[in-house]
């Protein structure tokens, strides 16, 4: 794996050898013995959903992030929409959020019949741009959801200030941000609640599934009743207390995270420490690499943060390359990395497009960063070997199509 490559290599997408023989995937879990263990204890058990383990995930998960109450959910998705309602959002309202997500954090406040309002990111973080969210508040604005896109946190502070100032409920979805750091916080500790997501390319999975930390008694008993049904109580409760009633006290969801699921989150907890910091290695060696590329622009980390590096966006600086994002992705793709792109703005898929009439262009710096950007492999259990290959591959390709 030479890293420095002549001119005149082949790239695989024109007929030569690609950089790699098997796939390697942008995101992928890491699972131990000790996590099956965990899994098949359970499944032995009396209790496979509305169990112990719920109570002692969340305590542990909670006390790992610094929050008083952490809820668990059956997806970050269902996390969000808990987390929405229990912010009070209704049909009328509006909630300010980034177009630069996966679709989830906008749906969430529909969800509830109120109306998503997109604030365009700043340029170097890619996060919702303070000013911007500003200029978007109405009297109908009732929440603000910034995203911490790939894992680096928005500027929470001043969200939170805005927030004050307009009676405003801060939701932060840290679905990318499991153990980054924001001006020596922990993130799940911030905001009035942060979300975070388990999907298997996550810093830690419970397959399918997510959390809501949050500081507020109201807001988690909000949370808990939401996700079972809307009833005041759940079935563990009862069969302890001898008790067969219960009441439905609001309209809820069946967003309960199985103790299957809390098994294998409680099982990798411990090791979450382990995989940011390789995380972080690989990122120091992916920054290290790509300085000496004209064709990249690397991601930027700002001073009072720790990422917790979900993703490794690169953006294509395209002065510099005689083709465009489409022929780099096939390119890198026939090297076997498995690229990604993250993400196409949420205001120009089609739904909303036909909902709300966006036609593209409203928020530039978002739609000119999706025009550039690619996400390289960055999971925890790539080897340094798997590191040099995308390095390699990266290095191959943009010095086949420099301009």
């Amino acid at each position: 794996m030479n890293a420095t490559l002549s001119t005149r290599e082949i790239l695989a997408v024109h007929g030569g050898a690609p950089v790699r023989n098997t796939v390697l995937p942008y995101g992928h879990q890491a699972l131990e013995e000790a996590d099956i263990q965990a899994v098949v204890e359970v499944l032995r058990s009396d209790w496979l959903t509305t169990g112990p383990k719920v109570g002692e995930f969340e305590e542990a998960f909670a006390a790992h992030v610094g929050a008083k109450y952490a809820i668990s959910f059956s997806s970050g998705t269902g996390a969000l929409h808990g987390a929405a309602h229990a912010a009070g959002l209704k049909e009328g309202h509006e909630a300010i959020t980034s177009p630069m997500t996966f679709a989830a954090t906008a749906n969430c406040v529909l969800y509830l019949g109120a109306n998503p309002v997109f604030a365009d990111v700043c340029s170097d973080t890619l996060n919702i741009d303070v000013d911007k969210a500003k200029a978007a508040v109405t009297l109908r604005t009732r929440a603000i959801l910034p995203v911490a896109y790939a894992g680096h946190p928005s500027d929470l502070d001043e969200i939170l200030t805005l927030a004050d100032q307009h009676g405003l409920v801060v939701i932060e979805d840290a679905c990318h941000a499991l153990g980054a750091r924001y001006r020596g916080c922990s993130v799940g500790s911030v905001a009035h609640m942060t979300v975070f997501s388990f999907h298997p390319v996550k810093h830690l999975t419970t397959g399918e599934g997510g959390m809501v930390t949050t500081n507020r008694a109201d807001f988690a008993e909000s949370l808990r009743r939401f996700r079972n049904h809307g009833i005041s109580s759940d079935a563990r409760q009862r069969q302890a207390s001898g008790q067969w009633f219960y009441e439905m006290v609001s309209l809820g969801f069946n967003y309960r995270l199985t103790d299957i699921g809390c098994a294998l989150g409680l099982a990798q907890l411990p090791r979450l420490d382990q995989n940011l910091l390789r995380r972080r290695e690989i990122a120091a060696q992916y920054n290290e690499a790509f300085q000496q590329i004209p064709g990249i622009i690397p991601p930027t980390v700002r001073s009072d943060v720790k990422p917790a590096w979900h993703l490794y966006p690169i953006r294509l600086n395209l002065d510099r390359l005689c083709v465009g994002r489409t022929e780099i992705f096939a390119a890198l793709r026939a090297e076997n990395i498995g690229v990604n792109v993250h993400y196409i703005p949420v205001h120009l898929h089609p739904y909303y497009r036909q909902q709300f009439g966006y036609r593209g262009g409203e928020f530039p710096v978002a739609e000119n960063a999706y025009e550039r950007l690619i996400s390289l492999p960055m999971f925890h259990d790539m080897s340094d070997g798997d590191v040099e290959d995308v390095v390699e591959a990266v290095e191959k390709t943009l010095t086949c199509f420099a301009a």
